[in-house]
C-alpha cells in the first residue's frame, strides 16, 4: 500500500471553538460523593482546582449531550426511537474540553471574565452574586424535601472547545442544533428549564 493510498483522518476531524450566553440564572447542587455527606448551600458549587474560580465539569456538558437516564437534549427533542443512537454516538465521537485544553472543567465567566468566589454570608457572597435559593420539593406521598441550592445570577458565560471526530453517525449541523435547542428547553446545572437556559453567542 502506497503512502497516498492511506487515508489521513485527521484531515477530517472538525474543532469548533464555541461560545454560549446563559439567559437564565444557572443554579447548582453538586452532588457530596456519598448519601451520608450534608453539603452547606454555598458548598454545592464547582470550583477548579486550587483556584477560587467558578467552573462547571466537563462530563455536565457531556451528560447534556449523552445521558440515557436523565434529560439529555437528544432525549428530550428527539425521536424515542432513534435518541440513544444519538446519545451515543455524540459520545463516541465528539470530545469536549475548556477553551484552554482542559478536559475536567469549564470556567463559568462574566464579561469576559473568570468569575472568583468570594466569602458567604448566610444568603449570598457578594463578589460573585451567588445567592441562596429555598424550595421545598414533595415526595411520595406529600412528604416535605426543603432545599437549598446556590444560583449565580445573569450575566454568565462559558466557552469551550468541541472536537467531532470522523464519523457516519452524527454530523456537526446535528451537535450544533441539539446544543441551541437543548439551550432552551434544557439548560445546564440543576433545575433545569427553569435555570440555566443558554444561546449560542459563537460556532467556528
Amino acid at each position: 500500500m502506497t503512502t497516498s493510498s492511506v487515508s489521513d483522518t485527521r484531515l477530517n476531524t472538525v474543532v469548533r471553538h464555541v461560545a454560549i450566553r446563559g439567559v437564565t440564572p444557572i443554579m447548582f447542587d453538586r452532588y457530596a460523593g456519598d448519601n451520608q455527606t450534608r453539603l452547606e448551600w454555598h458548598q454545592k458549587i464547582y470550583l477548579r482546582s486550587g483556584t477560587s474560580n467558578l467552573c462547571l465539569p466537563t462530563l455536565n456538558l457531556v451528560s447534556f449531550f449523552t445521558a440515557h437516564n436523565t434529560n439529555s437534549a437528544p432525549k428530550r427533542l428527539r425521536d424515542k426511537r432513534i435518541y440513544k443512537s444519538i446519545c451515543n454516538a455524540i459520545l463516541s465521537f465528539v470530545s469536549v474540553a475548556d477553551a484552554d485544553g482542559n478536559a475536567e472543567s469549564i470556567l463559568i465567566k462574566r464579561d469576559g471574565q473568570s468569575i472568583e468566589v468570594g466569602t458567604f454570608t448566610d444568603r449570598v457572597d457578594e463578589q460573585s452574586g451567588i445567592y441562596l435559593h429555598r424550595a421545598v420539593a414533595r415526595l411520595d406521598k406529600g412528604i416535605p424535601n426543603p432545599k437549598e441550592r446556590p444560583v449565580l445570577p445573569l450575566p454568565w458565560s462559558m466557552e469551550f472547545d468541541l472536537t467531532i471526530y470522523p464519523n457516519k453517525e452524527v454530523k456537526e449541523q446535528e451537535i450544533k442544533n441539539l446544543l441551541a435547542e437543548g439551550g432552551m428547553a434544557i439548560g445546564l446545572g440543576t433545575f433545569r428549564g427553569v435555570f440555566g437556559k443558554f444561546v449560542i453567542d459563537r460556532w467556528e
